[in-house]
């Protein structure tokens, strides 16, 4: 489960709430490559990996699902990057929030190649709940997107 809090400058996700019906383990379909090729409107949270596509735009609070798709059609964002915490006691969201974005904003700069305040790109990010990390879960996934709507293709190396 991963957590999702809509921000201003920064979007926060994480996650317990669910889209829709909620299907345990469904996995989005990748070709050899592990690039999602079908539209996937249900995709488990943590079936979720760099390079991966997704229609997050009006995600909120906590998720389990988010709408996975081809990264060559329209799509609100895209996880740019993946880093495991490492703590064995929950630190509280507070923390987790922190880190997140300590490892997400290098990384923003290195996938996107520009500084992020001089980027039109802006990112966001899915971090553990406390309920996700009793159960193991360390991940925080960075997303790149653009505050003016959709985008085509992957973000990696664009810049304006």
């Amino acid at each position: 489960m991963l957590a999702v809090l809509a921000g201003t400058a920064v979007a926060v996700l994480a996650g317990c709430t669910v889209f829709g019906p909620f299907t345990p383990g469904d996995e989005p379909v990748r070709d050899d490559d592990g690039r999602i090729i079908e539209p996937n409107e249900q995709t488990d949270a943590f079936a979720l990996q760099v390079g991966d596509c997704v229609d997050d735009a009006t995600a909120t609070g906590e998720v389990q699902t988010v709408p996975t798709v081809p990264c060559d059609g329209p799509h609100d964002s895209e996880i740019y990057s993946a880093h495991l915490l490492g703590q064995s006691a929950y630190p509280g969201e507070e923390t987790v929030i922190g880190k997140a974005e300590v490892l997400c904003l290098p990384a923003f700069e290195e996938f996107v190649g520009e500084p992020y305040l001089d980027s039109r790109f802006d990112f966001s990010y899915y971090y553990p709940t406390e309920e996700s990390w009793a159960n193991g879960d360390r991940e925080v996934l960075c997303v790149i997107y653009d505050p003016e709507g959709p985008v085509t293709g992957s973000l990696e190396g664009v810049t304006d």
